[in-house]
């Protein structure tokens, strides 16, 4: 393939998904010798250099799904683990919904919304806050759902490390998004949400 755009999903040895990568990341992981071992499809034939003693050219296949020795910096794996919160992940989570209106709006007209607002003590967290448009969240204002008579169309979640590195990824393909999806919980709304 020739598009160097395509993300590689690194796990570690036991099939736990940590990160997207691009190709010279992967690359590097080969040439350290941290691969244990790989799955999915070849993304990459990487050419290096020509061995003066052989005259053989090192070629690195790159595939789409990376396991790598070593351990990763933070406990992704534990029930204590929380991702980062941010607008682009929070809007993939809730896909692109108005989680008020139910319509479906392109990024920048969209808005983090506190369910139980900051200014009466609410979280800036997972289960404190949905997409919403920013007509409803003007309308919305200081209240909570049930003083505005405006009902959540469904329950936030924080998401999983795995549901996270979904949320990340650009152009997931269809190996790493079967992949992912195994790892999700039983009963994660993104079963559902990555189906449509």
């Amino acid at each position: 393939m020739n598009d160097l755009s395509l993300q590689v999903l690194r796990t570690d040895a036991s099939g736990m998904p940590l990160e997207w990568i691009d190709y010279r990341d992967a690359v590097r992981l080969y040439h350290m010798g941290l691969v244990a071992y790989t799955c999915g499809s070849t993304l990459y034939r990487v050419h290096g250099g020509i061995s003066s003693l052989t005259g053989a050219q090192s070629i690195v296949e790159v595939n789409s799904i990376l396991a790598t020795y070593g351990h990763s910096s933070c406990r992704r794996g534990t029930n204590n683990y929380t991702p980062p919160l941010n607008n682009d992940t929070l809007f993939r989570r809730d896909a692109h919904l108005c989680m008020y209106c139910g319509e479906h709006f392109a990024p920048h007209d969209l808005s983090r919304d506190h369910i139980t607002p900051s200014s009466k003590g609410g979280p800036d967290s997972w289960n404190n806050v949905v997409t919403a448009c920013k007509r409803c969240n003007h309308r919305k204002g200081n209240l909570s759902p049930e003083q505005a008579n405006m009902p959540l169309l469904a329950v936030p979640f924080t998401p999983t490390h795995a549901e996270y590195v979904y949320l990340q990824g650009r152009r997931i393909l269809a190996d790493q998004m079967e992949f992912l999806k195994a790892h999700f919980p039983r009963r994660s709304p993104l079963h559902e949400r990555v189906s449509m």
